[in-house]
């Protein structure tokens, strides 16, 4: 009887977080507006800067009256190879929407954390402490069903990058989209445990801003790890974000841009294991709370 109270109780609140987020079309449209937006603005505008095609040769070697010995398509050739290399094999706009498709899941989960926050202002929260089934299994269902939209929204933002570059592999999607579950449960599942402690949504956001905007750039989403200082390596490491960038450019685009120690499979289980501990705090959390909360 018990299992069956929480299998429904799972099963209602992973329907109503789908539900909400069928009915609120601005949601929808902010979540894939805003990567799109860096994609345009960054990818399209900054990454002219990384075409070799775009770069004023005069400026490097001088204008026409240099030594014949110097041929234009040479330089031309190797700029070509040399940001190429520093991409891992593709173009910029490749690498930047790879990395974008886990930036939308990384952003979208802790938006789990802004409407508890919500349901706590409207009384809906109470009513779930109070419900004839296990907090736990409650709280799992919001994270479970979150983690399902978020992980649809980057799904349509690959898609739309099928448009725009030809350098995405369709038959890594599927592999691609199981790392970015895993971490969307891990990230939601902070969300959730953050914003049991905060009442007005004013702080929380706050603190997420101060929070997601390092993580963002200290995750090889806009530029590879293997490039940065190496304090900022240092942060990397320990971001788990970098690890379901690392793992999403490496199923649709084949870009290997990560530290030595880094593979698909040591990802894998790096953000499985965030997902993990995450998640259970999470629910640690939520079973501690109290109505007056």
């Amino acid at each position: 009887m018990k299992m069956n109270r929480d299998l429904n109780a799972l099963t209602a609140l992973v329907y109503r977080q789908l539900k909400r987020w069928v009915v609120s079309r601005s949601r929808i449209i902010s979540i894939i507006i805003q990567p799109l937006l860096w994609i345009v603005f960054l990818g399209l505008g900054f990454g002219a800067v990384f075409s070799a095609q775009n770069i004023d040769l005069t400026s490097i070697i001088g204008d026409s009256s240099i030594p014949n010995y110097i041929n234009p398509s040479d330089v031309r050739n190797m700029l070509f190879k040399y940001f190429t290399t520093t991409f891992g094999g593709v173009n910029y706009i490749t690498f930047l929407i790879t990395g974008m498709a886990a930036m939308t899941v990384f952003i979208g989960s802790f938006i789990s954390g802004i409407s508890v926050i919500w349901d706590k202002q409207f009384g809906f929260l109470k009513e779930t402490l109070v419900a004839p089934a296990s907090r736990k299994i409650i709280i799992l269902g919001r994270i479970i069903g979150d983690s399902i939209i978020n992980t649809v929204q980057s799904l349509i933002i690959i898609l739309l990058a099928l448009l725009i570059t030809s350098q995405i592999n369709p038959w890594g999607i599927p592999i691609a989209l199981l790392y970015i579950f895993l971490m969307s449960l891990g990230f939601t599942g902070v969300g959730v445990t953050m914003s049991l402690k905060f009442s007005s949504m004013e702080g929380f956001q706050m603190i997420i801003n101060l929070l997601t905007m390092p993580l963002m750039f200290l995750s090889g989403v806009f530029y590879p790890i293997n490039t940065m200082p190496n304090w900022m390596k240092t942060i990397a490491i320990i971001n788990p974000l970098t690890y379901c960038v690392y793992g999403t450019r490496y199923w649709l685009a084949g870009v290997e841009t990560g530290l030595s120690f880094m593979n698909p499979i040591t990802s894998l289980a790096i953000l499985t294991i965030f997902m993990t501990v995450f998640t259970a705090i999470a629910m640690a959390s939520f079973n501690k709370a109290t109505i007056e909360d």
